[in-house]
């Protein structure tokens, strides 16, 4: 019996967690999981759908099923003299309920630091909070009215691009506000969540927390404001201490070392051949102590590309390591060669 108890339990658990991505065929999927039959699990279905936890469209082999909302609110609110920590105290604290310590951590970090930079630096007048909570996961939207941030880092920084502020957010250690703010609380909020992503202006940026990181960079329709989304489980055994430990060193635990995926200086079809592209992604390298470069995605680069960043800019930092993970044969021997001072022939 106890041992029926727990194959029971671990079902329930396999369905709330999978049956986003098998909305349609849950119970094939959780009979071949657990070795027995589709009415062993539609048992469990019909239990999950009466407690609430999930709702079902159509009848038979048509039935669609989906996590219900639990909890769902939207609220607006003035940014004139607003404090993102009352928000969190008052309204988003309670709706999470009794999530574990590292997961309420991990919310109360993330919500803050993004609301705080609605609040700081959106130059808008309100800001929506939209809160969706389900047995598997949580999700926290804000919408801003404000310039939109990727505009407003591309004015800072002088840039050519909008798209070029995703790159600079990435890398971390920027703000448009020096001496109030670190510029941090992206760098590691956008870590920290299963997916995490910001709309603004023509541009769509994602993060996405799998066994490695994955980036998306596209164009979007245009959107006045900046969107930031933030979904984590429920239940997961991530903390922020693990996030900031990556990233940090020494007894003041210093924002000294960051990941560059350097996928995301491409646009389209764009090869990294170039000194500019290189010099673009080398762009404040020497406030790091340890650069980890990510050529995930990347096929190719070229030598002059290659040169600017693994020999002219070591030469000039000699107190900057710059590694690399993800390099296909060809990227590296390309950096071999640029290493060892020698041009492709």
């Amino acid at each position: 019996m106890a041992i029926l108890r727990k194959r029971g339990a671990a079902a329930r658990t396999f369905i709330i967690e999978n049956v986003d991505r098998h909305p349609a065929d849950i119970a094939r999927v959780a009979a071949e999981r657990f070795r027995c039959t589709r009415q062993a699990i539609h048992k469990y279905l019909q239990q999950l759908l009466k407690e609430g936890i999930l709702t079902a469209e159509g009848h038979t082999r048509s039935r669609v099923y989906r996590l219900a909302p639990l909890i769902t609110w939207h609220r607006r609110y003035l940014l004139a003299g607003l404090a993102e920590d009352r928000v969190w105290r008052e309204d988003v604290a309670p709706a999470l309920g009794g999530h574990p310590d590292n997961v309420r951590d991990i919310w109360h970090y993330g919500f803050t630091e993004m609301l705080n930079n609605a609040i700081d630096h959106s130059e808008g007048t309100s800001v929506t909070v939209e809160f969706a909570k389900t047995a598997a996961a949580t999700k926290i939207t804000l919408i801003d009215d404000g310039i939109g941030i990727f505009k407003k880092i591309q004015a800072a920084l002088h840039l050519a691009d909008e798209r070029h502020s995703v790159l600079e957010l990435a890398k971390g250690k920027l703000t448009t506000d020096p001496a109030n703010h670190t510029g941090e609380g992206i760098f590691f909020a956008s870590r920290m969540f299963d997916e995490f992503l910001i709309l603004s202006g023509g541009v769509f940026f994602s993060h996405e927390f799998h066994e490695t990181e994955d980036w998306i960079l596209q164009s979007s329709s245009s959107t006045k404001g900046t969107l930031v989304m933030m979904e984590l489980h429920n239940h997961t055994a991530r903390t922020a201490r693990q996030v900031f430990d990556k990233f940090t060193s020494g007894e003041d635990y210093g924002f000294t070392n960051t990941v560059v995926p350097v996928n995301l200086m491409r646009y389209g079809d764009d090869n990294l051949v170039s000194r500019s592209q290189a010099k673009r992604l080398l762009a404040r390298f020497e406030r790091f102590k340890h650069v980890v470069l990510d050529f995930t995605g990347v096929t190719a680069i070229g030598q002059a590309f290659a040169d600017e960043v693994f020999r002219v800019f070591r030469e000039k930092n000699p107190q900057v390591q710059i590694s690399v993970c993800n390099a296909n044969p060809e990227v590296m021997r390309m950096i071999e060669r640029a290493e060892a001072g020698r041009t492709p022939t």
